[in-house]
């Protein structure tokens, strides 16, 4: 390590002053730049028109039925400031302030079409991100005389306590310690000083670039996102240049990673893993990730993503199969560091996309138990193929049916569906599948601004009847929700695992003007009445949370529509489970005291979580050395001491090439067969049928 802090001592005036002078000189150039608004973007006559058009269908077919009045005025406008300023680093109080005014015009603007007051917010927006890039740009340039890192000084890492500065100075003081913490990172990352002076110098010249890059098209399709966001998360707009990108998690999902990404103000963020893709098989990227960097290969410079929009990050993240690609993270249960990961291009193969089954034998209580595992990482149908009529398309419940005849002629004793990781897919699919486990009736509500239709099993037949468990975890969305609701309500089954990701709404594509609006316009309901959408759905046993729940899931998404309920529909639900849940949970969790996976798993979630809940962070460099040091040795005690309580040799560090990652998700899956073990002889005791 070649850092050296600064020492105290004699002051050198002359340095001194010509350090002043250096910061003088760059105020006065920035503040005459940030005055000099008379060159600043100004929208045009058919984003005008465009906006017209926009809030005319929002007022018109959002499901919430909203006009834009002052109360929405003031959300806009309170996202807005977020969106451009979400760390507080850029806007100053008397800047905060004097937005207020706009705070209930906003409405009345956007109705007639003028933008002038978002274009005015955003202009102030850039001209503050160009003095603190061309001051940090400086900065660099001295940081190894002029920064100190023996100080005992701090920095703010939770924004939501952060709070506006009073004024530029005490921005400046922000940002010299932002540059500290950046410095601080690279140094752990073990860069010498001159790497990361030139690391340096390429990020923020890099950000300094794609800044003064912005045109008028950029801020519109920021600002109108912004107001389509104050709807729901969902509600999109594409203008022509980004229609694509409604589309863009299908793209990843067939070649590159497998990876559903979105913006999150400054970053590109993990949303989900196309299950059996790349990232999923490596186990290096999970959702909540953020992703800062990516490079080419195993040896390609890595380069800054910050700041970047969506379309751009994904084309440098795919490329051809059997390429690597390096993806520079903040990791979501380490959100104070960041790490450097390598994964290998593929195409997701779409036999891999379909249902499969497995079948386990388990000795349990003197008794030799057949337990069938059907694994479905997605709800598909070959929608061109059924709409021509071709009896032969495929779908995923013409593919399970066969799968449980097969499991039939074994003589399984209990079936377990796992729909971990499942996103969804087609509705029809989630209905029909359904079907195969009740006799019949309704399954799911769609409910529009003005009606309620639902969904049907017409089919009397039980393709399985015996015990039955449906396992999801955060990543189980839409499709999943639905199927595992339903067998929830009719008391059909039982289900396992962490609560759902929660997304419960429908969305539709409608051409507007040259783009295109992705539109909020029904919502999910299970037949019990209870929506899938933000809680999702509960397990009635549950299971460690691997996922972290703020970073994850439809309630982690600023203005997510809110959980609620809608009129019961009629059905016939089997007899209800309660004793079953009690005494499978009792039995759970007296066996997890005492299980090494998911003590493991346990030890894992508490450590993480205690890094997550530091809300500042120390800009002394031994401070930070020995924080990293202190967690990656816990982290190597927790895995070791796991190793050996399976009989395994323990490792001395962790390495990515040699180092066998722990699957968490087959820990979780040896629990769920003995959980139902204890469920087939609760069921045969208590006198259950199906």
């Amino acid at each position: 390590m070649t850092i050296k802090s600064k020492k105290t001592g004699p002051i050198d005036m002359a340095k001194g002053l010509k350090y002043f002078f250096s910061i003088l000189i760059l105020i006065l150039y920035s503040s005459s730049s940030w005055a000099n608004i008379g060159n600043a973007i100004k929208p045009n006559s058919e984003q005008s028109s465009q906006c017209v058009k926009i809030i005319r269908a929002l007022e018109r077919y959002h499901y919430l039925e909203k006009n834009l009045d002052d109360t929405m005025s003031s959300i806009i406008l309170t996202r807005y400031l977020k969106r451009l300023d979400p760390r507080k680093q850029l806007f100053t109080l008397k800047d905060i302030h004097s937005f207020k005014q706009y705070q209930f015009r906003l409405d009345d603007e956007l109705k007639r079409g003028n933008l002038n007051i978002a274009f005015k917010i955003f202009n102030l927006y850039m001209a503050r991100s160009k003095e603190r890039l061309e001051y940090i740009s400086l900065l660099i340039k001295t940081w190894e005389k002029e920064l100190d890192f023996n100080k005992t000084e701090s920095m703010i890492i939770d924004d939501d306590l952060r709070q506006w500065k009073q004024n530029k100075r005490m921005l400046y003081s922000l940002w010299k310690k932002e540059l500290k913490n950046h410095i601080i990172l690279l140094t752990l990352d073990d860069q010498g000083n001159g790497s990361i002076s030139d690391t340096l110098v390429k990020i923020y010249s890099s950000r300094l670039k794609r800044l003064l890059q912005t045109d008028s098209n950029d801020i519109f399709q920021i600002f109108m996102n912004n107001v389509t966001g104050s709807f729901d998360p969902h509600t999109q707009f594409f203008p022509p240049r980004a229609s694509e990108d409604f589309d863009i998690h299908m793209s990843l999902s067939l070649e590159g990673i497998g990876a559903v990404l979105q913006n999150e103000y400054e970053y590109t963020k993990v949303v989900r893993l196309i299950s059996k893709g790349p990232a999923d098989k490596s186990n290096l990227l999970m959702p909540g990730d953020k992703i800062i960097g990516v490079g080419q290969g195993v040896t390609g410079e890595i380069k800054d993503t910050i700041g970047q929009r969506i379309d751009h990050v994904v084309k440098l993240i795919r490329g051809p199969k059997n390429t690597f690609v390096r993806l520079k993270i903040i990791p979501a249960k380490k959100n104070s560091s960041t790490k450097t990961i390598q994964i290998k291009r593929d195409r997701v193969k779409l036999e891999e996309q379909a249902a499969k089954k497995s079948v386990i034998t388990i000795d349990h209580n003197n008794q030799t138990l057949k337990i069938g595992i059907i694994e479905i990482p997605h709800f598909y149908i070959d929608f061109k193929a059924y709409q021509r009529g071709d009896k032969d398309y495929k779908s995923t419940t013409k593919d399970v049916k066969k799968l449980l005849v097969e499991l039939k002629e074994e003589n399984i004793d209990g079936l377990i569906v796992d729909l971990r990781d499942n996103g969804g897919g087609s509705l029809k699919e989630a209905n029909q599948l359904t079907g195969l486990f009740i006799k019949s009736g309704p399954t799911v509500q769609v409910k529009t601004k003005h009606r309620i239709t639902r969904l049907y099993d017409d089919d009397s037949s039980i393709e399985y009847s015996g015990p039955l468990i449906v396992l999801i975890n955060r990543m189980s969305a839409s499709a999943s929700e639905i199927f595992a609701g339903a067998i929830k309500d009719y008391h059909r089954g039982v289900i396992v695992g962490t609560r759902s990701f929660g997304k419960g709404t429908v969305q539709e594509l409608k051409p507007l003007g040259k783009g295109k609006l992705k539109i909020t316009s029904a919502k999910f309901y299970r037949v019990s009445g209870e929506s899938t959408q933000n809680l999702g759905i509960v397990p009635d046993l549950k299971y460690p949370q691997l996922y972290k729940i703020e970073d994850t899931g439809e309630n982690s998404l600023d203005g997510a529509l809110p959980w609620d309920t809608t009129v019961r529909t009629s059905y016939k639900p089997y007899r209800k489970l309660q004793v079953i849940h009690t005494k499978l949970t009792t039995r759970y969790q007296e066996r997890s005291l005492k299980d090494p996976g998911l003590n493991y798993l346990n030890q894992r979630i508490k450590m993480i979580s205690k890094l997550n809940s530091q809300t500042s962070i120390s800009l002394n460099l031994d401070a930070r050395k020995s924080r990293k040091k202190r967690y990656e040795q816990l982290e190597l005690d927790i895995e070791n001491n796991y190793l050996r309580s399976i009989g395994k040799e323990p490792i001395e560090k962790f390495d990515q090439d040699d180092t066998e990652t722990i699957d968490f998700k087959k820990i979780l899956m040896n629990q769920t067969h003995l959980v139902m073990a204890d469920f087939i002889n609760l069921s045969n005791n208590f006198d259950f049928s199906w």
